[in-house]
């Protein structure tokens, strides 16, 4: 959502508070939506409200957004784990709970900013938007594991082009509620902003193309083990086609809150006990395959499974 604009909603949804439904709808945290109702600018009906206040379907809403003030990315001593570099490119092992760069919601604390302390100023190629240099592609801030980044713009405009054209291949290892249809397939379904719900991805029709290959790797009480390699790289992608079949990711927190919670008897206690044990969403970039962008060598990269992720598997080979 743009700062410095007005925003006119016309509530669509039954009776909901105010506050958690524009927090929904404009991508905002509450704590913001609530101070901006504080400062006046939220009308319903073109009369100021209180957060606490009801939305009622029909009503019209008017936001008025300031402007932020501009982002600086700058160098933060944030550990990370690099497992490699050259004076071309950089792999990284982000962990789950990092933002991979700055934006509204996320000034600091990115990787962006931790890479930036490791590799110098001028470690990262300036290629692309100013707040994410060297980023080629990006994961999820609850998705954990490889990615590669750009340390010069030659090997920025190359490594885009590979993933462009599908030359890189990124495999993620990914555990899903109940049982998948078939022990291998893939998914072809077009993916685009969520109608009805701004935060989400959703299968729409006149959405970009997305294909996404999985393989079962083990079947467990209430939910599967699964390996996925994606084929397009859409935002969110392997959570919204695994959410189409019917099987969301374990611990998603968009798109399969509280699944667990559907399962019966015996099924139902294993659930509950895997979703603590894994404790985030269970979603790992455990593969990446690439040409280096001059010298044409094949890099491959693996990541093993980090904790909690790790003792799930177990517990859940164990209980089987």
């Amino acid at each position: 959502m743009d700062s410095g604009s007005v925003v006119t909603l016309e509530i669509e949804e039954p009776q909901t508070r105010l506050d958690r439904y524009l927090a929904e709808h404009l991508q905002l945290s509450r704590s913001r939506i609530a101070a901006l109702i504080q400062k006046g600018l939220v009308l319903v009906n073109g009369e100021p409200v209180r957060k606490s206040r009801s939305a009622l379907p029909g009503e019209v809403v008017t936001i008025t957004l300031p402007p932020s003030p501009p982002l600086e990315v700058v160098p933060e001593p944030i550990p990370v784990r690099i497992r490699y570099q050259d004076e071309d490119l950089a792999v990284v092992d982000k962990p789950a709970g990092m933002v991979v760069h700055p934006a509204p919601g996320h000034p600091t604390g990115t990787l962006v900013n931790a890479l930036l302390h490791h590799l110098g100023p001028d470690g990262l190629s300036g290629t692309g938007a100013p707040l994410r240099p060297g980023i080629v592609h990006r994961l999820d801030r609850d998705t954990s594991g490889l990615l590669v980044v750009a340390k010069t713009d030659e090997a920025h405009r190359h490594l885009s082009a590979a993933i462009a054209g599908r030359r890189v291949r990124r495999g993620y290892l990914a555990a899903a509620w109940g049982t998948l249809p078939w022990d291998q397939g893939t998914v072809d379904r077009p993916i685009g902003r969520d109608p009805r719900h701004r935060k989400r991805m959703a299968v729409v029709e006149g959405g970009r193309r997305a294909v996404t290959h999985f393989r079962r790797l083990e079947s467990w009480v209430s939910a599967e083990y699964v390996a996925v390699r994606l084929q397009t790289g859409r935002t969110h992608q392997v959570r919204v086609h695994l959410r189409a079949l019917g099987h969301p990711v374990v611990g998603d927190p968009i798109y399969g809150p509280g699944w667990e919670r559907g399962f019966l008897g015996a099924g139902g206690r294993w659930a509950g006990e895997f979703a603590r044990l894994c404790d985030r969403m269970f979603l790992h970039a455990a593969r990446l395959v690439f040409s280096h962008p001059r010298t044409g060598e094949r890099m491959a990269f693996t990541s093993p499974l980090p904790e909690p992720l790790r003792g799930a598997v177990k517990w859940a080979r164990q209980t089987s």
